[in-house]
């Protein structure tokens, strides 16, 4: 997957994303930094992109 292809994130991730970039431009931040922020921020609470499986390893 190439750096910056979001098509590995969850349709709820994606929302939370432009919700959160949507915050930052209203406070003045410019719109590159606000999607860097914003996809940071989707990272951070979640881990990246789609999980598979239960987690459990065999």
């Amino acid at each position: 997957m190439p750096q910056g292809d979001k098509s590995a994130y969850t349709d709820k991730q994606k929302r939370q994303a432009q919700h959160i970039e949507e915050s930052y431009e209203k406070k003045g931040v410019s719109e590159d930094e606000a999607e860097k922020r914003a996809w940071a921020t989707v990272n951070k609470h979640d881990g990246g992109g789609k999980k598979s499986g239960s987690g459990k390893k065999s």
